[in-house]
């Protein structure tokens, strides 16, 4: 099989050699495709599924899989898994085995590849690869449990003495091979301005961003708005969903909030009679649900944040805290000074607490009917998928291309 090396030859034989012409490259590269796990579809799993359709002969790797998580697109596709999979309850305990991540990924053979993409945001860069080839990671987020959000973690619910003992222990063993695995990867790349910020920071490497894909296509504008806010997501401490609960009890506002997780008993003691919950939704009925709020609240700090394009794409507002990727998917002032409604996609709030969120609505409500939907749903469509594809073709045949000539340089 020829290499990387030869196959920049290949197009790269006269010094004029463009980006399009490395395009042409890529269909016969092999490839490979590593995400950290498949056991559950959410936003990083959605990225994968549309690199794999860049990709259709690429092989995908993960450390743990749960087959029922694949959508149609991916079941046919071949998956290699690390030792990980065949441990009892894996599918419900695998964050619990962190300190076993680098050697399930040092183990996988990625040799035979000419390419390697990396899906990052629980372990995936620190796959080994050979020296003539070109090993790109796609960051949603460097570990948030290991650094930005290491005490957070260490002090939650649940942690006794012997269990943040290990962890810190684990976490302190994980930053130095996190640390020392980004050094493997050739290209970064980050799902947003806030996540290139931290790879700067944390790894001390450069990234190109570029926004994942969102399926804007769905959305869809509703004739009827019902008398309700929304929150969608997993609950968890870092979404902060009980500041969207304790604001709608104090304000009496209806709320109701989609999805599970942990927190559920704790979150549901907090609800006042205006608070429902309801669980995981198929995709229709998460459409209806974010089609007729009156807005959606985004009370957590995210990487980059795809419920809130979501909301946008149905052409309903966002009331979400201001910081992290919520400020590059909206667009929009803060509660003591609002931007004009009809150029705006919703309201910032800036502490992460009950009273300002509760705030933040009442700035929303004295202003909601100036809001377009026509303009935040135009706004959302900048998330689309095809957008996603084309930038990441075009970074990815300007990198190849670029790691090939280095390689006929050396």
């Amino acid at each position: 099989m020829a290499n990387t090396q030869e196959k920049a030859e290949t197009i790269s034989g006269d010094l004029g050699a463009t980006k399009a012409e490395g395009a042409e490259l890529l269909p016969s590269l092999r490839v490979a495709i590593v995400h950290y796990w498949f056991v559950k579809f959410r936003g990083g799993e959605r990225v994968v599924e549309a690199m794999a359709d860049m990709f259709p002969r690429a092989d995908l790797f993960t450390l743990v899989l749960d087959p029922d998580a694949l959508p149609p697109s991916l079941r046919s596709r071949s998956f290699t898994t690390s030792f990980l999979q065949n441990i009892p309850g894996i599918k419900r305990h695998y964050k619990k085995l962190l300190p076993l991540f680098p050697l399930a990924l040092e183990q996988f053979n990625l040799d035979d590849y000419d390419l390697v993409i990396s899906s990052e945001s629980g372990a995936a860069k620190g796959v080994l690869t050979r020296p003539h080839t070109c090993h790109i990671c796609y960051c949603h987020t460097p570990m948030r449990y290991i650094w930005d959000m290491y005490h957070q973690y260490r002090s939650g619910e649940g942690m006794g003495p012997v269990s943040r003992l290990v962890f810190s222990l684990s976490a302190h063993y994980m930053r130095l091979w996190d640390y020392a695995a980004a050094a493997r990867v050739d290209y970064f790349v980050a799902n947003s301005r806030n996540v290139a910020g931290r790879i700067g920071k944390h790894y001390r490497r450069q990234a190109t961003v570029i926004n994942p894909p969102v399926a804007v296509c769905a959305g869809y504008i509703s004739p009827q708005v019902e008398d309700y806010y929304l929150v969608v997501g997993q609950l968890v401490d870092y979404k902060r969903v009980d500041l969207a609960i304790r604001a709608c009890n104090r304000l009496g506002r209806p709320l109701r909030i989609v999805g599970d997780g942990e927190k559920f008993e704790r979150l549901r003691s907090l609800a006042g009679p205006t608070i429902k919950f309801l669980g995981h939704l198929p995709d229709q009925e998460l459409r209806e649900n974010y089609a007729r709020c009156r807005a959606l609240l985004f009370p957590g700090e995210e990487d980059f944040g795809i419920v809130p394009v979501e909301a946008q794409s149905f052409g309903r507002p966002v009331i979400a805290f201001g910081r992290g990727g919520a400020l590059e998917t909206v667009v929009g002032g803060f509660a003591t000074d609002p931007r004009a409604p009809e150029s705006s996609t919703g309201v910032f709030f800036a502490e992460q607490s009950a009273d300002s969120l509760a705030d933040a609505i009442r700035v929303f409500e004295s202003n909601e009917g100036r809001f377009s939907p026509a303009f935040i749903r135009r706004h959302a469509e900048r998330f689309n998928v095809s957008r996603f594809k084309n930038e990441l073709a075009t970074f990815i045949s300007g990198k190849v291309l670029e790691f090939g000539n280095k390689q006929i340089d050396r």
